[in-house]
């Protein structure tokens, strides 16, 4: 028998990849809200993988009680990623996908561009994804790996941010809204700088982020976390004392909307 995997979350990306280890012939024990973690940990002490995949405003409290014995064991697939999350509760080296494909209830995959793969055990996450038909790419090292993960960051940071301004589909964004695109972008970036604590190349994470409109131009820019999203960035924006007009613009646009 291969190693269990033990999954965090099974909401429709945990469905995805389950489908994905099962058919590759792995153990599957998925983890919901309503279990207690310590106590699964003690029945399955040695996971071969220990994926997480809840949604970004959970992974904090997930982490905070996830055992000693499954640090070393730890995958991500979050979106707003890096290195900053795993690293402030002691995890060193966790497995990362840089996931580019959706799934949301009753309705098709959605896959945009390949997803990108790096860590100790990026062959079993690689071998799911392969499993259910998803493009992947194993990365060489932690420098590819931060670019992925802020080339995701910034693009649906980008995509959500001016989707609640002016709605419609990424390919009518790129094409009709260039300007705002690239002042909304510019400012996630030097949000995106002051949490990797580095300075980052602005036009080639610009250049990626519009290879994933041109690849899915149908893919509608808002998502249920778009508002969350925005004040999330607003919020480290307040943190780090960076000013952001366009994104202070389209804050009070929403509030105006609001019942």
């Amino acid at each position: 028998m291969k190693p269990p995997i033990v999954l965090i979350g099974i909401g429709e990306l945990g469905g995805e990849f389950a489908r994905g280890f099962l058919r590759c012939g792995y153990p599957v024990y998925p983890i919901t809200r309503q279990m207690a973690i310590p106590d699964a940990a003690e029945q399955i002490p040695t996971p071969g993988l220990v994926l997480i995949t809840v949604q970004e405003n959970e992974l904090e409290a997930i982490l905070k009680q996830l055992p000693e014995s499954w640090r070393d064991r730890v995958g991500f697939v979050q979106n707003e990623l890096l290195p900053r999350h795993w690293q402030r509760h002691g995890i060193d080296n966790p497995t990362v996908a840089v996931v580019w494909f959706e799934k949301k209830p009753g309705i098709a995959l959605t896959n945009i561009l390949y997803t990108p793969v790096y860590g100790p055990r990026a062959d079993v996450l690689m071998q799911a994804l392969e499993a259910i038909d998803i493009p992947t790419r194993l990365l060489k090292d932690e420098d590819e790996l931060l670019y992925q993960l802020l080339r995701k960051s910034l693009y649906i940071m980008t995509v959500n941010i001016c989707g609640l301004s002016c709605g419609g589909t990424v390919g009518k964004l790129w094409a009709r809204h260039r300007e705002l695109v690239r002042e909304v972008a510019l400012e996630a970036i030097s949000i995106l700088e002051w949490l990797s604590g580095r300075q980052l190349p602005v036009e080639k994470l610009i250049a990626g982020m519009i290879e994933g409109f041109e690849d899915c131009p149908d893919r509608n820019c808002l998502g249920r976390s778009a508002r969350f999203r925005l004040e999330r960035a607003l919020h480290y924006a307040g943190e780090a004392g960076l000013e952001t007009p366009r994104l202070d613009g389209i804050y009070r646009q929403v509030k105006q909307t609001i019942p």
